[in-house]
């Protein structure tokens, strides 16, 4: 084939065996990898490519990832909202610099691990799920657009993670038994709190304040609104004949607002900064996930000034706002926005 594609590696056995797969499949391939925070995951990187024989590139992102998403992440959760970092990474980073660093290599394609369809249908280029529906990464792709789809090649579409486990060990890749990381890839143990703190130790969202009901009655009081999330029952401390969730944040007055599971659904949503990568004519009769694990849902997508009005056909549980919500057609991802509210 000759055509030289870059294939972003992290050293996990997802994009190993991406570039192993396109190797065979005739591909000219080279490795590119992000230095974000620290270089532990690049001797992996170094060890699949010397094992497959390929050249690799590490493109150091730290200054840009921490201003582009670290930054981002702490910002959002000072404000009381909850963010998807991958989202905001795979759209300033991994498919923004990461792929302009492919195409000054000269690569004619960027090949990625994620578990996502591309198809080329009705003369166009359509973002699908993955085959395997428990791993589907499409949700975090919305923000690509047709051009780059037409670069983009994901080869572990059609598999399901035992599929690339046992594809991995065939081929004796050194990271074919690399456990997953479960974790935010640059905040210490997941502890996301103290990374935060450690950030903006005098930020008004990490004030003590009160546990309010929707009335305003005091149950309790806490050690921030950014430690919590719209919700979560845990770590409350609150004495109550029945359970109570967080189900609203107000960085402002310091207050944590709760209530019952069912003050938890809500049927509309409004979110900001759309992005489409097909714009349906609105009103649209669409389905939609409001986060990364939730089930889609059938839904109304309207225009409301310069964001996007959501209903759902049937309530949905603890609205999130930072979270993305998006939008889908069938199998195909037609875009997502940011959820306000």
């Amino acid at each position: 084939m000759n055509k030289k594609v870059a294939a972003a590696m992290s050293g996990g056995v997802d994009s190993s065996l991406t570039a192993a797969l396109l190797l065979e499949r005739g591909f000219d391939v080279i490795g590119v990898t992000m230095l974000l925070d620290d270089d532990k995951h690049i001797r992996d990187v170094q060890n699949v490519c010397e094992f497959l024989g390929i050249p690799y590139h590490v493109a150091d992102f730290r200054e840009l990832f921490r201003d582009k998403v670290e930054n981002y992440f702490v910002a959002e959760y000072l404000r009381g909202r909850t963010p998807n970092p991958c989202v905001r990474c795979n759209r300033e980073i991994k498919f923004g610099k990461l792929f302009e660093v492919a195409e000054n290599l000269g690569a004619d394609y960027f090949a990625t691990g994620h578990y996502a369809r591309i198809v080329f249908e009705e003369g166009c280029f359509k973002l699908k799920k993955a085959a395997d529906l428990r791993k589907d990464q499409s949700y975090v792709l919305y923000n690509l657009t047709p051009d780059k789809l037409s670069r983009i090649v994901l080869p572990l579409g059609d598999f399901s993670k035992s599929d690339t486990r046992r594809l991995a060990a065939e081929r004796n890749l050194p990271v074919a038994h690399k456990p997953d990381s479960q974790e935010i890839c640059f905040v210490p143990e997941d502890d996301y709190k103290s990374f935060i703190a450690n950030r903006e130790p005098t930020a008004q969202a990490l004030q003590a304040g009160n546990i309010v009901d929707a009335s305003g009655n005091i149950l309790g009081n806490h050690g921030g609104v950014a430690n919590y999330t719209v919700g979560q029952r845990k770590g409350l401390g609150i004495a109550a004949p029945q359970p109570l969730y967080v189900t609203r944040l107000d960085v402002a007055d310091k207050k944590i607002v709760v209530g019952t599971n069912e003050e938890l659904f809500t049927t509309t949503l409004t979110a900001i900064e759309p992005h489409w990568i097909y714009k349906p004519t609105l009103p649209a009769a669409l389905s939609a996930k409001i986060r990364y694990g939730a089930k889609v849902a059938a839904c109304t997508v309207d225009a409301s000034d310069n964001s996007l009005l959501v209903t759902f056909a049937e309530p949905q549980r603890a609205v999130t706002p930072g979270q993305s919500v998006v939008f889908y057609n069938g199998d195909e991802l037609l875009g997502g926005a940011i959820i306000d509210y």
